[in-house]
């Protein structure tokens, strides 16, 4: 096991999230774009927090230009929210498969979740926190984006697995 970086002011560590995870509002501005054009931008996101995970933000889909989304056939199963539903990204010529992925019908425990979609930090061109851009977590399965406000170490990279 890693041993967890001590916050600082004003940050928190992935390590005293809960698991299994929980969800909780999120009232900062979360934007996504892609090909110079913002895709997604809310201050009414949620988001999921998960021990040794950097959070992972969910937008309605109200503030989600939808139309750049391409469902896909790829699904993949969450012991805790379901069924995931993949997205191709597509902006004028440029596509990003399996950029974006969300649960239509959660788990009790996340219905919250329903038609919400989140986007891998590191398929697209930027995810913003506030004004921060977000880093993508390392490898893509799990997509929490880092920002300066959370520490780690951050589970996905190699040699993570069985942490």
């Amino acid at each position: 096991m890693p041993t967890p970086t001590t916050p600082g002011p004003n940050q928190e560590s992935v390590w005293n999230y809960p698991r299994p995870p929980a969800l909780e509002s999120e009232d900062r501005r979360i934007r996504v774009v892609f090909n110079e054009a913002t895709i997604a931008d809310t201050t009414d996101a949620l988001r999921v927090l998960e021990t040794s995970h950097p959070p992972v933000y969910y937008l309605p889909p109200g503030d989600i230009a939808t139309e750049h989304l391409e469902r896909e056939r790829q699904t993949t199963m969450c012991e805790f929210k379901g069924r995931a539903e993949y997205y191709t990204v597509a902006v004028g010529d440029r596509s990003s498969r399996s950029a974006a992925w969300g649960y239509p019908s959660p788990t009790d425990r996340f219905t919250e979740l329903q038609d919400h979609v989140t986007f891998y930090a590191s398929k697209v061109d930027a995810c913003y926190v506030g004004d921060e851009e977000a880093r993508a977590q390392e490898g893509d399965f799990y997509g929490g984006w880092i920002t300066d406000d959370v520490v780690g170490p951050f589970k996905g990279g190699p040699g993570t697995m069985g942490w």
